[in-house]
């Protein structure tokens, strides 16, 4: 392959495509550069195994850490299995390209995708886009593309194409965005609560930045010749076309029509059972058609009879019309021992999505290519095989799940309270229960209506729905709240989240080609009813979060202390809060700026702890009174612990009005003892009178200083 470099501008920054110098032995691989963000693309192919019915595209993105100077975390130094941030950049990559391989192409291909430097700005996950489709269009594979991605950010009301990690963090918009000349083929966004239009206008700006991207891969591909090898589909075999339509055309439409997800696939299953026992009998020695073939055309004929029902009826596989929803039901506080739980079911999908609030303790630390950091919110997506009626293996996440859990986790993040106001760790679990369609969008509406459950104080419920099209020619379909049959036979699968106020969340998955800016806006226009008329649904079940958390979440105080006091509070070898902690029960978290986080399920052992820290943090203050206990006792007097970490020395003399003959006689070692500090010099010694305390409480004293019931503990 001839070396080949080209550069483009996107929005004042340079971006870098070069092949033909590194991994030559790949069928397509190029280097793709932004700032000091390095990735490489390889593509490779193989002959398709016997038998199979559908294109096996494998997509790998890595990032190693010495890209960015760093080592893995963990015990282990070496990188493991995907991480989520890995898992779901695959997930980017596979979804714009996979739709435009021709229709029957079966070929073994691979695309790995690794980050080979990150300046810690540019995140390298849209470069890995960018690098995939630049690696097939310098290939020989038979790829209808090249497409291209940007993000797209919103810092202070202007748009921003590839923003830095830092623009970011002040950006109120993260949208990734793929397409190509066509059109857009692929959405993903987080939002905090932006309007349509305002989302609508960001994907017009970078689909202007996409077609400058896809520019230069065309010129890439022209500058290294690229040779692709034209790929032919098999020819049809008519005659079996014809016999498959025949023996299950009208029965399969009949079939289509039977209302109930699991009847209506009962049905089907015996049509195509007939059909493929007639032509291709499992028992026979020598049949005259092949099985895996008329299983193949059977898929085709019921995908085209789904798909022409739709547009001919005007009627869906259940009977509803165009922009109707499915009957929604919702039921909160629904296991006993649980922070919060909600079951969400509309139609024939169900989830149960559970609320867990915890401390500091059970943040997510995340170790990756940038800084190591923490996440407060965690949602996470389960979907077991009963939920759609089947048998399979149970393992661990998979992509979807991963993929599904991150949409959800996003939509919902933009109306969580800050930890100042609220400051626990939350982790939300959504369960499918039962599955026929959009359960994604379900787990958002379910999450709500946990979240408020348990207490937090979100800023408002969000509600989730999925918008499908079905297509032929100028004809066309929007269907809303789309059930399995069109989604696996429609053109789109475009799930949209939000509250009353905005957007907070989109993925947008598509089989057909591309899709225009007025499909978009027509998308948003029909998912923003819909959104409205669940939200009202959700909101006559639990209108408000409640007022208190359960009794079984921890309680958590929040204390600021002067940054120069933690390692008083920490003590020598984590001894003054290992001392709370023994003696409240309550978990004691302090973080760098001097906030510490006072935890336990007893609000009580809560306030102790919160007291006993203000008292480590406090200055002692000579005049005032203490609560102290006895530390040391000596011939001359007792050393007090006046407050963790902190102790004085109450003379013989001022321990009490009368004479005291031996220390022993007034306190001993652990005693709880009145004190008031009557100085301290200059060295920071502080002097102590047990009997000038005695005088002031006598008298009527300081009511503040008086309502300590309980002695500082260390």
């Amino acid at each position: 392959m001839a070396f080949a470099k080209v550069e483009t501008e996107v929005h004042g920054k340079t971006l870098s495509f070069e092949t033909g110098k590194l991994a030559k032995q790949a069928h397509g691989s190029v280097l793709v550069q932004l700032g000091d963000t390095v990735v490489l693309a390889a593509a490779v192919t193989a002959d398709p195994r016997p038998g199979l019915d559908f294109f096996p595209l494998q997509i790998d993105y890595r990032e190693k850490t010495y890209a960015a100077g760093k080592f893995p975390g963990g015990f282990f130094k070496r990188e493991g299995r995907p991480t989520q941030k890995e898992t779901l950049t695959m997930r980017m990559i596979d979804r714009p390209i996979r739709p435009l391989f021709p229709k029957g192409f079966v070929d073994e291909v691979q695309i790995y995708t690794a980050v080979l430097s990150a300046d810690l700005e540019h995140d390298p996950d849209i470069l890995a886009m960018n690098a995939a489709s630049a690696a097939l269009s310098v290939s020989h594979l038979p790829f209808a593309g090249p497409t291209a991605a940007v993000r797209v950010g919103r810092v202070d009301g202007e748009i921003v194409i590839n923003p830095t990690h830092s623009q970011l963090e002040n950006s109120d918009l993260d949208l990734v965005l793929a397409g190509h000349a066509d059109g857009v083929n692929m959405i993903e966004v987080g939002a905090r609560e932006l309007p349509d239009d305002v989302v609508a206008d960001a994907i017009a700006a970078g689909f202007e930045a996409i077609k400058t991207i896809v520019a230069a891969i065309k010129e890439l591909a022209e500058k290294c010749d690229r040779k692709p090898v034209t790929w032919t589909a098999p020819e049809p075999n008519t005659e079996l076309i014809n016999k498959v339509r025949e023996l299950g055309d009208a029965a399969l439409r009949e079939a289509k029509n039977t209302p109930g997800k699991q009847e209506r696939w009962e049905a089907t299953k015996a049509v195509l059972n007939h059909v493929l026992d007639t032509l291709a009998p499992e028992d026979a020695d020598a049949p005259k058609y092949d099985r895996d073939e008329v299983k193949s055309l059977l898929h085709d004929l019921e995908e085209e009879v789904v798909r022409d029902l739709i547009l001919t009826t005007r009627k869906r596989p259940d009977g509803r019309g165009e922009s109707e929803v499915r009957p929604i039901s919702c039921e909160v506080s629904v296991l006993p021992r649980v922070h919060g739980t909600a079951v969400f079911t509309r139609g024939e999908t169900q989830a149960l999505v559970a609320t867990t609030l915890g401390t500091v303790r059970d943040e997510q630390v995340i170790d990756g290519l940038v800084e190591e950091y923490s996440k407060k919110f965690l949602l996470h997506y389960n979907f077991p095989s009963y939920s759609v009626g089947e048998v399979r293996r149970i393992m661990g996440p998979g992509r979807r799940e991963i993929g599904h859990g991150a949409l959800a986790e996003r939509s919902l993040e933009a109306v969580l309270p800050s930890p100042d106001k609220f400051p626990y760790t939350i982790r939300l679990v959504s369960e499918i229960l039962e599955s026929n369609g959009s359960s994604s969008m379900a787990s958002v509406c379910g999450g709500t209506l946990a979240l408020m459950d348990a207490g937090v104080p979100i800023l408002r419920p969000v509600a989730g729905i999925s918008i499908g099209m079905v297509s032929k020619g100028d004809d066309t379909m929007y269907l809303t709240d789309i059930v399995g049959d069109e989604d696996h036979f429609g053109d789109m699968d475009f799930k949209v989240a939000g509250t009353q106020k905005g957007i907070t969340g989109i993925q947008l998955d598509l089989k057909m080609r591309a899709v225009s800016l007025d499909v978009i806006r027509e998308t948003f226009k029909r998912a923003g009813e819909a959104r409205l008329h669940i939200l009202r649904e959700m909101l006559g079940t639990l209108d408000r979060p409640r007022a208190q958390i359960s009794r079984y979440a921890p309680r958590i105080l929040t204390v600021r202390i002067p940054v120069d006091k933690i390692g008083k509070l920490i003590g020598p070898g984590g001894k003054g809060i290992k001392k709370i902690e023994a003696d409240t029960g309550a978990k004691v978290e302090i973080e760098d700026d001097g906030t510490v986080y006072i935890s336990s399920i007893n609000a009580d052992s809560a306030e102790q702890a919160r007291d006993m820290v203000e008292c480590v943090a406090e200055e002692l203050k000579v005049g005032k009174i203490y609560n102290g206990r006895v530390s040391t006792v000596k011939d001359f007097g007792a050393f007090i612990e006046v407050v963790p970490g902190q102790d004085g020395l109450c003379h013989i003399s001022e321990l009490d009005h009368e004479y005291v003959r031996s220390v022993d006689d007034i306190c001993k070692v652990g005693d709880s003892v009145r004190v008031k500090v009557i100085g301290i010099d200059e060295h920071g010694r502080v002097k102590l009178s047990r009997k000038a305390a005695m005088a002031d409480d006598n008298a009527g004293g300081d009511k503040a200083d008086r309502k300590n019931p309980e002695p500082a503990k260390a």
